[in-house]
């Protein structure tokens, strides 16, 4: 490995020691893709976000003011992913990752990854696709 990829991985590391926020195995069906058939007939997208905050006022209070809800991560997920097409899934992942931490100030980091279970390769997949990694300091304020 690269010292510039263990760094990447330490950063991860560290990161991953935090609470979160999960979001797993989320399907929803979009048209984005540089195929005029993926654009036409649209394909099954697989949602997976982590969401980094402190959980603990929630833990100690009990009370959904003192957290995020899951649903509201879920609905930006599903506008993305059902919305405007995109080309790449990577635009797909930073659309719906600066739009988690720009309306959550709690979330200091978000883990998207986005994948595609019907792809024309040759053989048997589960799925292919991107995961980015993305702290509030790389979110440009509008």
């Amino acid at each position: 490995m690269t010292s510039a990829g263990a760094a990447v991985l330490t950063d991860y590391r560290e990161m991953i020691k935090g609470d979160k926020l999960v979001l797993r195995g989320l399907k929803f069906h979009g048209y984005h893709g540089v195929k005029p058939e993926e654009r036409k007939l649209g394909q099954k997208f697989l949602i997976d976000v982590d969401a980094w905050m402190d959980l603990q006022p929630a833990g100690s209070s009990d009370r959904l003011s003192d957290t995020i809800s899951y649903t509201a991560i879920y609905s930006i997920v599903r506008d993305v992913v059902e919305g405007a097409p995109h080309n790449l899934l990577e635009s797909v992942a930073e659309q719906i990752a600066s739009t988690v931490l720009g309306k959550f100030f709690q979330i200091s980091a978000v883990r998207v990854q986005v994948g595609k279970p019907h792809v024309a390769v040759l053989g048997p997949i589960d799925y292919l696709g991107v995961e980015i990694v993305r702290h509030r300091t790389n979110v440009v304020q509008s």
